[in-house]
């Protein structure tokens, strides 16, 4: 399985118990979708390896409290810390309307009411205090706000994004 492949569950951040439990800490809004889980692929070295699950519950709010079938000891558990889990994307529910993922809009056509097609979505930058959209325009890079004020139409069938910016924030970047 390759990265490219899933998307990013969390990451064991403790070991639970002395018979090889640990704690992983989820990324996600809605911990209990991922309660029944039978295997999971952690990230070692470059590769992700699939691991199957013996018990799994949840534990306080975003945490799975998982016992991975052949760890059963504490320093196993140990060597397994701040290791990052995955999924396929095939897990994720199917988002309606206006809500999507990342990965699924990259390639689409942003579209702004006002101005027009503004140009294609090649990334997404999470690196900011708020996502940004990088758009491509005849060889300018456009970042616009990921802000659900702006985001007027999500069509899927189509593969556009139709926003309303305010006004002047596309002609900063043309």
């Amino acid at each position: 399985m390759r990265k490219e492949d899933c998307f990013y569950l969390g990451k064991i951040v403790s070991k639970f118990s002395f018979k090889g439990e640990v704690l992983i800490k989820l990324d996600t809004d809605e911990p209990e979708l991922y309660k029944e889980l039978e295997s999971v692929f952690l990230s070692i070295g470059r590769d992700l390896v699939p691991f199957f699950i013996d018990r799994i519950s949840l534990h306080k709010s975003d945490l799975l409290r998982v016992k991975f079938e052949d760890v059963d000891t504490e320093a196993e558990a140990e060597g397994m810390l701040k290791t990052e889990v995955y999924l396929p994307l095939s897990f994720l529910p199917e988002l309606t309307g206006n809500k999507f993922y990342f990965h699924e809009i990259i390639g689409f056509t942003m579209k702004d009411v006002n101005y027009g097609v503004v140009g294609l979505i090649n990334a997404v930058n999470e690196s900011a205090a708020q996502p940004l959209f990088v758009v491509e325009n005849e060889g300018k890079e456009l970042l616009i706000p990921m802000n659900d004020e702006f985001i007027v139409e999500v069509s899927r069938k189509e593969k556009y994004i139709l926003v309303e910016t305010p006004e002047g924030l596309i002609d900063l970047y043309l």
